[in-house]
């Protein structure tokens, strides 16, 4: 099952994507989901019900605009080095733990809206990523029980501007910048995907940059949830970015890295593909 949020005569409302078709869940008895909504079988089997018995009114892909599944995130965490083949393309050890780093809620943006790279920024960068959307309140919750709190998964491609990473010596101002968060094109629940073998890879103007499987993780989804709970509280609406694979930009030999023009697209197993294109400030 494919949600995502779209805009539908200015509105921005829910629905279930099937192929090119989507089964709007507006003024539906299901409602419009929460996150904490899709941490639930009961509900999850309604909204599947009322899609198979065709009780849901319908709309075209190609009639709406997709928009983030989380358009203003409480926080997001990323997780940094956390794929063995970006260790080695860094030649970096292994970490212990998780490297933990945070974006600002206000740099998420939409699937087909521009990636706009800041005038003073000369190295901008992608970055696959898979994003961990919280259901429920979870605050020292053990591995085992970590996907109990997960309303689903969706893409992130965790923009970079390289030259304020090295410079300021750490992520945020590099990280933050306005649509540097693109997100979607669909949040799908947690029943749906093990977030922990999906194909993950990363195209600029077609030519393939990144592939790889998250079972590269180094900390899988279920480990990341336990050691973040242990640090903060996770709330519904809060998003894991997991880390990238080997292949950005700034690594390669010679460096890749965006201009405007180019067309950026994020593409992870079961998830479908984030499509943006980058615009010069």
């Amino acid at each position: 099952m494919q949600l995502v949020r779209y805009a539908d005569g200015g509105n921005a409302t829910w629905g279930v994507q099937d192929g090119d078709v989507i089964h709007s869940l507006a003024g539906q008895p299901t409602g419009e989901p929460s996150y904490q909504d899709l941490t639930s079988e009961t509900y999850l089997d309604e909204v599947r019900r009322r899609v198979d018995d065709g009780a849901l009114s319908r709309r075209s892909v190609e009639d709406v605009s997709l928009l983030a599944p989380v358009p203003v995130p409480g926080k997001i965490v990323c997780v940094g080095l956390n794929y063995h083949d970006h260790a080695e393309e860094q030649d970096e050890e292994v970490p212990e733990r998780p490297l933990l780093f945070g974006k600002s809620d206000t740099s998420v943006t939409n699937p087909g809206d521009p990636i706009v790279n800041p005038t003073e920024i000369e190295e901008l960068d992608y970055e696959v990523e898979l994003g961990v959307v919280i259901g429920r309140t979870a605050k020292d919750v053990d591995a085992a029980d970590a996907r109990d709190y997960v309303a689903g998964y969706t893409a992130i491609n965790d923009v970079s501007a390289r030259d304020a990473q090295f410079e300021d010596g750490q992520y945020l101002r590099g990280k933050s910048y306005d649509t540097f968060s693109p997100m979607g094109p669909t949040l799908v629940p947690d029943e749906h995907v093990d977030p922990n073998e999906l194909d993950v890879a990363c195209r600029v103007n077609g030519e393939t940059l990144q592939e790889s499987n998250t079972e590269q993780f180094i900390f899988d989804v279920n480990e990341v949830v336990e050691y973040i709970s242990g640090i903060m509280t996770l709330r519904p609406g809060d998003v894991i970015s997991t880390g990238t694979p080997g292949g950005v930009g700034i690594f390669r030999d010679p460096p890749e890295l965006l201009e405007a023009g180019d067309e950026v697209d994020v593409e992870i197993e079961g998830i479908g593909t984030l499509t943006n294109h980058v615009v010069d400030e």
